[in-house]
């Protein structure tokens, strides 16, 4: 059942043609589907006939391991002041608050908003939504927006997209990967991305310094049940050479676990809040869990911001998970105080 102001791809055509000066957001903390859904439709919208300035907007800063991205150098993290655009359009990001403090003040204008994403937990927050949880990623409905404004793949959009694709699917190895996502992929390599080389940059290839976070993180790991979680403090960071608040990736490494249905990875950042990462195997539903906490995502990939402490934080979110996971299984619970 279509949920109020859910558009169609179709639906979103006349708006961005008619609009002299667009402004796009992706998420807080973004990932590769964010920057690279971010980056391939800065690029399709350059492509399109006629003037429009385009300014490609996120409130921090991309991680290191996507500086590689083409057009990353054109990620903002203010508005240039008095610009004051026709459009606006949010991109894998299931509710205003993952659009952070940048957004904020577009808010509450007139403007307005064009909502694209995939998630199944998004709040459906703008004036035309397009939200498609079947595909896998954002970066797969900015190739299907190209389409629907008659515009050829751009060559500068085929590697942004094909990093948001590998990214949230892993290398293709996620249980939503479907023929649609396979295509997708061809055409993006068709396009001129490079499948190997994204593929050892983003999932293959990590900072010295990440790998020695890791090794703190594992060794104060905790496996309860099914449940494996591990905190990184700002000590920890500094103590590895971290100057931002990226961990790496940690929570897809301690899924990797043969004991874990469910991992999560509580993440002090340096105003004190507390970001926590949920990773799941298939039958284990964490999208749920995030969404009573504030947050969102998929099934086996979501989050939520909380405040802090990082004690308060995991007495409020560790029963849920292992409310959680005892609800999709039968399996007797063991539990370890310590995985190292």
């Amino acid at each position: 059942m279509p949920t109020p102001n859910s558009a169609n791809l179709s639906d979103l055509v006349a708006p961005i043609m008619g609009a002299a000066s667009l402004v796009a957001f992706c998420h807080v903390n973004p990932d590769g589907d964010a920057i690279g859904s971010l980056l391939g439709l800065g690029y399709v919208l350059d492509a399109l006939p006629g003037e429009r300035a385009v300014v490609l907007a996120c409130q921090d800063r991309p991680p290191e391991s996507l500086f590689f991205v083409p057009g990353v150098e054109r990620i903002v993290n203010a508005l240039p002041e008095g610009f004051q655009p026709d459009l606006v359009v949010s991109l894998d990001a299931s509710d205003p608050a993952r659009l952070g403090a940048i957004f904020s003040n577009l808010a509450f204008t007139p403007t307005p908003l064009i909502v694209v994403d995939h998630h199944i937990t998004n709040l459906h927050f703008g004036n035309l939504n397009y939200v498609a949880p079947e595909a896998a990623s954002t970066s797969q409905l900015v190739i299907a927006l190209a389409d629907a404004l008659g515009v050829p793949l751009p060559k500068e959009a085929a590697t942004p997209l094909l990093v948001g694709l590998v990214t949230d699917t892993l290398g293709f190895r996620t249980s939503n990967v479907t023929a649609a996502e396979l295509a997708a992929a061809v055409r993006l390599i068709e396009a001129g991305a490079n499948l190997a080389d994204v593929s050892q940059r983003t999932l293959a290839t990590r900072p010295f310094k990440h790998m020695r976070l890791w090794g703190m993180a594992f060794e104060r790991a905790h496996l309860d049940g099914y449940v494996l979680w591990a905190e990184v403090t700002k000590a920890m960071r500094e103590a590895a050479g971290i100057l931002d608040e990226d961990d790496g990736g940690l929570v897809s490494q301690l899924i990797n676990a043969a004991e874990a249905r469910v991992a999560v990875v509580f993440n002090e950042l340096a105003d004190g809040r507390i970001e926590v990462d949920f990773r799941s195997r298939p039958g284990y539903d964490v999208a749920t869990v995030a969404l009573s906490l504030g947050g969102g995502g998929h099934p086996q990939a979501a989050g939520c911001l909380l405040t802090g402490p990082l004690a308060d934080a995991q007495a409020r979110v560790l029963p849920l998970v292992h409310a959680a996971s005892l609800s999709s299984s039968s399996t007797p619970r063991h539990k370890d105080t310590m995985a190292t």
